[in-house]
């Protein structure tokens, strides 16, 4: 059985797909750059995070990896140990790949080896979404762009649809822009800890929403790192050989509220993170929504990491999600993603796996 590499993967895909958007109308004007409304101010002191960290039961990740050299393997080697989790192990890759390729022998050509695979485990079917804005000086606009005002149009467009497929259902309207929150957190250093990182979400969700009807996301400024606890697993372009992952999905579990569902979104417009230039609405925008779209796609078809919608049939792509598969292909100056509209306004983000057309697609 042949094997396809990933990069050979994601270069058909993209050539296929640009095929679709050349019947799109692209001449939206590039994204409005108006300042966010703050609508809570939230401090974060030392005794919530010891009450936060004293109530986690459990917790999961998976994240996106750096365009860099090596930088594939380290972020496969974190997500690979959120698999497990899941008896997804290494030992039982072929069992696995022999029961999709079993369960895909009636649509021709009998077996494609970068389509996902449900491993039994929920979907976000609807969700608000909460930005959380740590320690920034200055506007948001400045520091991200407009991270929420790209949310709506992400959840009035057609390219959400492509989540139909993998969540059962067709209506608009089932992923929206809720309460956000500016968040200070007066921390030592640079780096903000995993461990942290859920005093921040606990703290929110108690005053907006737990479960699966909420999607949290952490904007971190330029200059702050973010590490998983006892680890040099971060995102630290600052410091290369600590540089495993541009951002990530995540969730935890704490004993009094539940589960409460997140992304980290780290400052994008770094080597190995940021799009190419040129972008419809300048480089640290679009780099911002780039990964933020890569990481909502993600939480909503395996928001449990692990247990959704991945890549269990093919040995290059095993344990990837919707995202992963379609990483835009690097360059010296950033990740090249197509530029294509949403919700009638262009953006430049990366495009979406598509169990339907077998490629990475920008629509259902």
């Amino acid at each position: 059985m042949k094997r396809y590499t990933r990069s050979a993967l994601v270069a058909a895909a993209m050539a296929s797909a640009f095929v679709t958007l050349a019947t799109h109308n692209v001449s939206a004007l590039a994204q409005h750059t108006e300042d966010t409304v703050i609508h809570n101010r939230i401090t974060i002191t030392d005794a919530e995070v010891s009450a936060a960290g004293s109530k986690v039961k459990t917790s999961f990740h998976h994240v996106i990896a750096p365009n860099l050299s090596g930088a594939g393997a380290k972020a496969a080697a974190i997500n690979a140990e959120g698999l497990h989790q899941h008896d997804l192990t290494l030992n039982n890759i072929q069992a696995v790949r022999n029961e999709a390729k079993a369960q895909a022998v009636l649509t021709a050509p009998f077996f494609y080896p970068a389509d996902l695979v449900h491993s039994g485990g929920p979907t976000l079917t609807t969700t608000v979404n909460h930005a959380l804005y740590v320690d920034y000086t200055g506007t948001v606009a400045a520091n991200w762009g407009n991270p929420e005002g790209f949310l709506t149009d992400l959840g009035k467009s057609t390219f959400i649809h492509l989540t139909d497929q993998y969540t059962g259902l067709t209506t608009n309207g089932r992923y929206t822009v809720g309460t956000n929150a500016s968040i200070s957190y007066s921390h030592f250093g640079n780096v903000l800890y995993e461990h942290e990182l859920w005093s921040i979400v606990y703290t929110a969700a108690k005053k907006f929403g737990t479960g699966n009807g909420h999607l949290y996301h952490i904007f971190l400024p330029n200059g702050t790192d973010t590490c998983f606890d006892l680890s040099a697993q971060c995102y630290s372009p600052d410091n290369s050989s600590t540089f495993y992952f541009c951002g990530y999905h995540s969730g935890v579990t704490f004993s009094d509220i539940g589960t409460v569902l997140f992304t980290v979104e780290p400052y994008q417009n770094v080597a190995g993170c940021q799009v190419a230039t040129p972008s419809p609405n300048s480089q640290l925008i679009d780099s911002t929504n780039s990964v933020l779209s890569h990481e909502v796609f993600e939480a909503i078809t395996d928001p449990y990491g692990g247990s959704g919608w991945i890549n269990r049939t093919s040995l290059d792509l095993y344990g990837y999600e919707i995202g992963d598969e379609c990483q835009g292909l690097g360059n010296s100056t950033g990740a090249l993603d197509p530029t294509f509209l949403i919700n009638g306004k262009k953006y430049e983000v990366q495009m979406e796996y598509s169990n339907t057309y077998h490629a990475c697609a920008v629509q259902p």
